[in-house]
């Protein structure tokens, strides 16, 4: 949902909330709390697994995360390296389900690519690195702004993104890592594609009965295209960076802001 208007989540229609039959969320500040994975956010997972509800992470992070995430986590799939790919661990016949975007060929192709911007963004722009994660990655390159380096500046993170745009690379920004690839996916285009092909679901353009929760960015074509948008209170962050901002806010930041969403989603459905 485009434009600036933020509502507190506990305003939203309750009616609205008891709706919904589908949850995708961000992880990195959305489900996590300074980088940790809290107990609760895991907790409401499960909790709204268990009520009957999909949930599914729609993430930045890594094929090699993605994949221990789908079959591990209580979740029915994961969108990963923001729409490269998705997967989902069938767990009647022990079978990893994969959807990618792109080709091994163009991965390939597209990798020598990434590399050259990767040695580019770190000679010229102090301070930058290579995400740790980066080994794990099929598809996109991660530059760390504030992960596991001390934060760059607003400056320093828009001359990374130029460096990717002059060499005709996509870059989305998200709470930690400024990701870059070379295609026209993205959260959302992937997000249709597992939810028709794998969960027989197609949202259509009303996205009805479905709920996004995220925190930056790169959430925009979530927060543009689904209605029920939610914001964690961390999304206020990154306000001024983003066109496409949540409908709703909620109270708590990260974690603990999910955690806020998914008792009220719960809630709501008991009391319809």
């Amino acid at each position: 949902m485009s434009g600036n208007e933020m509502k507190r989540l506990a305003d939203a229609d309750p009616d609205l909330l008891a709706r919904v039959h589908t949850v995708l969320t961000d992880i990195d500040d959305t489900l996590t709390t300074h980088g940790v994975l809290p107990a609760i956010a895991y907790a409401a997972l499960e909790k709204l697994k268990n009520a009957g509800l999909r949930v599914i992470p729609i993430t930045g992070r890594p094929a090699g995360w993605c994949d221990m995430i789908a079959r591990f986590w209580p979740v029915d799939g994961v969108v990963g390296e923001n729409g490269a790919f998705a997967f989902r661990h069938d767990r009647a016949s022990r079978r990893m389900i994969r959807i990618f975007e792109v080709s091994e060929e163009k991965q390939r192709s597209c990798r020598a690519r990434l590399d050259l911007i990767a040695e580019e963004v770190v000679r010229e722009v102090p301070g930058a690195t290579v995400a740790s994660d980066q080994a794990y990655r099929i598809a996109d390159l991660a530059i760390d702004f504030s992960e596991d380096t001390p934060r760059l500046s607003d400056v320093q993170i828009e001359q990374i993104i130029s460096i990717f745009h002059r060499h005709g690379a996509v870059a989305k920004v998200s709470s930690i890592h400024v990701n870059g690839w070379f295609g026209v996916y993205d959260k959302l285009s992937m997000s249709r594609r597992l939810l028709r092909e794998q969960l027989g679901f197609d949202p259509g353009e009303a996205w009805d009965g479905v709920a996004y929760c995220g925190d930056s960015p790169n959430d925009e074509p979530m927060f543009r295209a689904v209605p029920l948008s939610v914001g964690v209170a961390n999304v206020i962050d990154f306000a001024h960076l983003m066109t496409a901002r949540p409908r709703f806010v909620t109270q708590e930041r990260g974690g603990e802001g999910f955690a806020e969403l998914a008792d009220r989603l719960l809630v709501a459905r008991r009391l319809s």
